[in-house]
Parts: structure tokens; C-alpha cells; sequence
């Protein structure tokens, strides 16, 4: 008896110390972005107005101005890159689960992924640079969106394909055993049962490349008007932030501060709007 009441004790300690560790990891992983934020507001909160969101910079030396352009720009940048980049990535990730397996060409394309997601973004740049930028004879918007499509094309092909081999065989099974074409089960029943880890997948590529400057310098180079020709160059939030960093101005200091956390925002509420429409079922054809 003594030794039964012993052992469901030494049962509650393990349980609370693995419960206490799972807690401290979370908080550590959690609290640097905790941290990065609440530095963010403080160093760029005081710099946000209205200017801000509704003005392009200002000439060098001069106060005041904003990053309208640039926020624009970026947003014209990611739709570009989500348009090439997502449903390429999709489609190789469909491939490489469901079309491919054992092949050596799969094989080939799942090597080629996993090296993309660890070449630096300033080699991919270079690569947008001599693909897009050197043909055209100018750097442009197209050329920057494109460059950041590749770097979305490795993680979203990666993603899709984890995402769509958890699915149960037998859901394949029954929906061939009801005659549906396979090209058509993929689609509309496996792809659709994975649709939530697709769109993870999605978004974290998304949020990867928001931020990047490298790529923008050897594609897009930045402007400090109004444009959305995606033919010429354009601003951007990253390269604007970038610019003013290095800018030996105090105020020019205070809206990169400004931008970078207007940045996290945009990328935080457009992550969450996905999933939010993503869990409402309206991404994932339910009713």
C-alpha cells in the first residue's frame, strides 16, 4: 500500500515538472517576441500619426514626412510574390505527395527545396537580379515580387507536401472507390482536408519574406515617390526602413523605429485575418 501511495507521488512530481518545463519553454520562446515588440512601440509609437500613413518622405534633412509609398509598395510587392510564389509551391508540394512518391525526380525536387530555405536571401536576390533585372535592362517591382517568390516557393512546396501525407490513406481510398478521377480526389478532397496546414504553411512564408531587404536592394532598389507601375522601380517598407536607418538623422532615425513596427502589425493582422477566415470554413469549403 505504502509503496502504491509512493509511486502515484512520484507520478504527480514527474507530471508537474514536465508541466513546469513545457510552461518555461513556452516562455521562452515567447518572451523575445514579447520583448522585440514592447521595444518596437516604445522607440516607434511617439513617431506614428497621421503624416505617416498619408505622406512619401521627405527630401534628406528635412523633418517630418511619411512611408505611404512605401507601405503601398510593399503590399503591391507581397501580392506579386504571393501570386507566383503560393500556388507554384502548392502545386510541387501536390506533386511530391501525391503524384511523385519514390521517384527520383520528386527526390531531386524535395533536395531542391530543402537547400532553397537555407540559401540567403541576399544569394536569391543576386539570382532575381541576373533572372529578371538584366533581361529587362531596369529594376522594377515585377523583379522584386519575383525574387521573393522564390523564396516562398521552398517553405510553401515543404509544407504542402507534410500536410497532405498526414492525410488517411482511406479518405483516398473511398473517394476512388467512388469512382472520382484521382487528379480530382487530390484536389477537391485531399488537398481540401489539408487546407489548414496549407494555409500555415502559407502564411509563414508570407511572414518570412515581408520583412526582407537584400532581395528589394538588387530588384526593386526603392523609390521615394508614388508608384505602383510594377514595370519601375518601387518603395518598399524594409528598404525604407533600411534607408533611414543608416541615415545619420535623428528623425529620419525615429520613422525607421516607426516603420519597423508598423511593419510586425501589417504581418501580424494578415496572418491572423487568414486564419480567422480559415477557421470560420470559408477557405476550407465548409458550409
Amino acid at each position: 500500500m505504502r509503496s502504491n501511495k509512493m509511486h502515484d507521488r512520484m507520478r504527480t512530481v514527474a507530471d508537474g515538472a514536465a508541466t513546469g518545463l513545457a510552461v518555461l519553454a513556452t516562455i521562452l520562446v515567447v518572451a523575445p517576441l514579447i520583448a522585440v515588440f514592447v521595444y518596437l512601440i516604445y522607440k516607434g509609437a511617439s513617431s506614428l500619426n497621421v503624416d505617416f500613413f498619408t505622406k512619401i518622405p521627405k527630401p534628406v534633412g528635412e523633418s517630418g514626412g511619411g512611408m505611404a509609398n512605401s507601405i503601398v509598395g510593399s503590399a503591391v510587392l507581397l501580392s506579386i510574390a504571393s501570386v507566383l510564389g503560393i500556388p507554384l509551391g502548392i502545386g510541387g508540394g501536390i506533386y511530391l505527395a501525391e503524384f511523385g512518391r519514390g521517384t527520383r525526380l520528386a527526390n531531386a525536387i524535395r533536395f531542391t527545396a530543402d537547400v532553397l530555405n537555407g540559401v540567403p536571401s541576399i544569394v536569391m536576390g543576386i539570382a532575381a537580379y541576373s533572372l529578371v533585372v538584366v533581361p529587362m535592362k531596369h529594376f522594377s517591382a515585377f523583379a522584386g515580387g519575383v525574387a521573393l517568390a522564390i523564396m516562398m516557393v521552398p517553405t510553401v512546396t515543404r509544407t504542402t507536401e507534410e500536410m497532405l501525407l498526414m492525410v488517411p490513406n482511406s479518405i483516398r481510398e473511398a473517394a476512388l472507390g467512388l469512382g472520382v478521377p484521382n487528379w480530382r480526389s487530390v484536389l477537391s478532397i485531399t488537398l481540401k482536408t489539408a487546407s489548414p496546414g496549407v494555409i500555415t504553411g502559407c502564411m509563414l512564408a508570407f511572414a518570412r519574406v515581408a520583412g526582407e531587404t537584400a532581395p528589394l536592394l538588387f530588384t526593386a532598389l526603392g523609390n521615394q515617390f508614388w508608384s505602383v507601375n510594377m514595370n519601375r522601380e518601387i518603395a518598399a517598407l524594409p528598404l525604407q526602413i533600411y534607408i533611414y536607418a543608416l541615415s545619420p538623422y535623428d528623425d529620419q532615425h525615429r520613422l525607421a523605429w516607426a516603420g519597423a513596427l508598423v511593419l510586425i502589425v501589417l504581418i501580424v493582422l494578415a496572418v491572423s485575418l487568414v486564419r480567422y477566415v480559415a477557421s470560420r470554413g470559408i477557405l476550407k469549403g465548409a458550409s
